[in-house]
């Protein structure tokens, strides 16, 4: 059976805080289980990844005004080599 429910931050919180001391360790210690977990996930994902892939990824991007500076000039390097 799976019982689904939304509650805020705050009341989560609340509630941790009115944990006893024991519940309270065991739940730091299975947030730090999964927190790991996910930062092996993370590393093992980056670590399966080409240099070329990472390459990608690192590379600068244009912002929007390199960008429209960019396609006015192939605009007037277009008109200039099909005259």
């Amino acid at each position: 059976m799976e019982l689904k429910t939304e509650l805020a931050f705050e009341d989560i919180l609340h509630a941790v805080q009115h944990l006893p001391e024991n519940q309270r360790a065991i739940l730091k210690e299975e947030l730090t289980k999964t927190a790991v977990a996910s930062s092996k996930k993370k590393k093992t994902d980056d670590d399966n990844l080409t240099d070329f892939q990472k390459m990608l990824l690192n590379a600068p991007v244009m912002t929007a005004e390199e960008y429209e500076n960019f396609k006015e000039v192939r605009t007037r390097l277009n008109n200039w080599t099909t005259k």
